[in-house]
């Protein structure tokens, strides 16, 4: 099954195909979901993840349905795989935003041995934000270019976005730095996992960590960040924002980067921490491009999903070949 977990599982065979997709007229894709459902399961609530979803099915001719967590009690009332069945008897596509990432592929493996021709995809997890760097990509594109060579500059947690956002830039050959506090980086093991992935790509991204926010943002093409305290961290609000102190992207931090430096962030912004309100509503901010883009990723990842392979396609083809 085509399930998408994170980023990386596109690469090398799809990543480029969904790109493709996505930035297809919806009117040349045709109703490829008409008379299908789609399950889009939240365990966590979103503004952008549920109207992206949403509106994505609904142009490519399908039905959405909306499942909160208390409908299905996952894990509680019934297993993620007896849930990932049943949905599985009704809709074409289970989209899922959870907690724990290990329940998206039992979810999978529970499907695919049922004999369920249903993906899986990723909407979030406390490991990964697969659709949210598709739509970055998407977005670095249509603002830089062509990527290769490109500076992103991430700056804070080395979350699952973060995670995710840099899967995206090495797999498009951007070099990538990455700085946050002391505690809240990326291990010695991710970061070689990290970098395998660059040198498996070959297009000569490269990823650097730093705890210093300005080497990170020095000379940058794009600057990002997320939030310091994610959903489910709540108690450890007063911790980070005490180690996070330096960390905003910020009028003095944009003065390191590039002049024309665009600055992404993927919402909900907190002004004042993370991000300064002057640089979230100045003009080097594309957060709402990047927001509307959420909308123009899904509707690429559901048509993949369902895609049949074309003739002639060989497996194995890098990004852009």
């Amino acid at each position: 099954m085509p399930d998408l977990f994170d980023v990386d599982d596109l690469w090398p065979d799809d990543y480029e195909r969904v790109l493709e997709l996505a930035t297809t007229d919806p009117g040349s894709l045709g109703p490829v979901l008409a008379g299908k459902g789609v399950a889009l399961l939240f365990e966590k609530p979103s503004a952008r993840t549920r109207n992206s979803s949403e509106m994505a099915v609904f142009e490519l001719g399908g039905h959405p349905v909306y499942i909160q967590a208390t409908e299905v009690g996952l894990d509680t009332r019934e297993s993620a795989e007896d849930i990932a069945r049943t949905l599985g008897c009704y809709h074409r596509i289970i989209c899922a935003r959870v907690f724990d990432h290990d329940v998206l592929p039992r979810m999978a493996v529970a499907l695919e041995g049922s004999n369920f021709d249903v993906p899986v995809v990723n909407l979030l997890s406390d490991e990964a934000h697969p659709c949210q760097a598709i739509a970055d990509a998407i977005t670095l594109r249509e603002l830089l270019g062509p990527l290769p060579g490109q500076i992103l500059g991430y700056i804070g947690d080395s979350n699952n976005m973060c995670r995710s956002l840099v899967k995206m830039a090495l797999i498009e050959g951007m070099d990538v730095r990455v700085a946050s506090p002391t505690g809240y980086s990326f291990s010695a093991e991710e970061q070689d996992r990290l970098t395998a992935l660059a040198e498996r790509v070959g297009r000569g991204g490269k990823l650097l960590l730093t705890h210093d926010p300005e080497v990170a943002a020095g000379g940058a093409d794009a600057l990002y960040t997320d939030v310091w305290t994610s959903m489910g961290q709540e108690k450890e609000t007063a911790e980070r924002l005490a180690a996070f102190e330096g960390f905003m992207i910020d009028d003095a931090l944009l003065d390191v980067a590039e002049p024309d430096v665009f600055v992404l962030h993927c919402l909900p912004a907190h002004r004042g921490e993370e991000i300064s309100a002057s640089v979230l509503e100045g003009p080097h901010s594309v957060v709402w491009k990047q927001a509307a883009h959420r909308q123009t990723a899904m509707r690429g990842i559901l048509a993949w999903a369902i895609e049949e392979p074309g003739p002639g396609a060989e497996p194995g083809a890098e990004p852009g070949a």
